[in-house]
């Protein structure tokens, strides 16, 4: 535990307990502010950007002031991370340099079309099949914009950058391949189910405690069988698919084109189609969303094995580019990995089954 404590993926844990800590103090304070806001705009006379930050505050579930708190709070936490990393000498990794801008773009826009795509496909037979129906009013243009683009672009750079690059580079030089790939992976489906289970309350959220009461219920979500199956499982599997593409192609540009076509698929089907709540598919073969069910497991299979084939243009220059530098342990290991990924290693024990998180 010590020499774990002591290492770069020990910081880094450490850094996401102190961020989770941090947010349940800061909730309670986060939601008073934002009901102060919501108080104000109802007044009449506030001005028009603090009616809409009132209004959007005042509509806000609970469990979002605790996600906007948990963001602050790792940002916060980020210099003092990054600190430790400069005195343990370890530079995060970064997507490979030398590619060019057309080299870029080929394997974003591939990657966005293969994982999107796919997804998208599912979702029409999923339509097809009357899982889902068509919402009898298309959102407008703003709403199009704010909930696929900028979150396919945002989400994609900053959590690739986070999960793939640095956490995934610090855990190659702490484990083999494989045990890195499947523990980013998990911390990354963990922290994207930070939200209290349908239907959980808090007695008073303005309380002081309130953020730890919502924690707590957070973690008792982790308790449901069924969760584990049809939704934690699905966002393991796109974690791994993303891990192990920043493996096959030495740069982080792939893993992003996947982690921006789902997310630009989940959110178009989203905004377009309603769950059938009825239908024999729900919940094991889809749940609420694409994000879960056994359907969407089997379609990440499909993704990574077209991944498979497509990524064999890419994947040379990207290793080449990596193995420039044998001093850098994580780029060494990503390197050295990726052919154990597809070959099966050493005793098989650098295999991973498969499609992986995209993200």
């Amino acid at each position: 535990m010590k020499r774990f404590l002591q290492s770069e993926i020990g910081a880094a844990v450490v850094w996401v307990l102190c961020s989770l800590m941090m947010a349940a103090v800061v909730t309670p304070w986060l939601y008073r502010a934002g009901m102060h806001f919501a108080a104000v705009a109802q007044g009449g006379d506030a001005p028009a950007w603090l009616g809409w930050l009132g209004g959007k505050c005042e509509r806000a579930r609970y469990g979002l002031f605790f996600d906007r708190a948990l963001m602050v709070s790792a940002l916060g936490f980020l210099p003092l991370l990054l600190r430790r990393l400069k005195a343990l000498k370890v530079a995060p990794c970064v997507p490979g340099p030398g590619t060019p801008v057309c080299g870029i773009a080929s394997r974003i826009v591939v990657a966005c079309v293969i994982s999107g795509g796919l997804l998208w496909v599912l979702g029409m037979a999923l339509g097809a099949a009357g899982a889902f129906v068509p919402k009898p009013e298309p959102p407008g243009l703003s709403k199009v914009v704010s909930r696929m683009l900028i979150p396919a672009v945002s989400a994609s750079l900053l959590e690739e950058w986070l999960f793939r690059g640095v956490l995934l580079g610090l855990w190659l030089r702490f484990s083999r391949p494989a045990t890195a790939c499947i523990g980013t992976s998990l911390l990354f489906a963990f922290l994207h189910f930070l939200q209290p289970p349908a239907g959980a309350s808090i007695g008073d959220p303005g309380h002081p405690s309130a953020g730890f009461e919502l924690l707590g219920k957070i973690l008792l979500h982790f308790t449901d069988p069924r969760f584990f199956v049809t939704d934690f499982a699905t966002l393991t599997v796109v974690g791994l698919i993303l891990a192990w593409a920043r493996l096959r192609t030495g740069t982080l540009w792939f893993s992003i084109g996947l982690h921006a076509g789902w997310i630009l698929a989940f959110q178009a089907f989203g905004l377009f189609y309603e769950r059938v709540p009825a239908h024999p598919l729900h919940p094991w073969g889809v749940g609420e969303s694409l994000r879960s069910g056994v359907l969407p497991l089997l379609t990440l299979a499909l993704t990574a094995a077209t991944c498979h084939f497509a990524l064999r243009r890419f994947a040379p220059a990207g290793l080449a580019a990596h193995h420039r530098d044998d001093e850098d342990l994580a780029e060494t290991g990503a390197a050295q990995g990726a052919g154990a990924f597809m070959d099966g290693g050493a005793g098989g024990q650098h295999v991973i089954d498969e499609h992986g998180t995209g993200r």
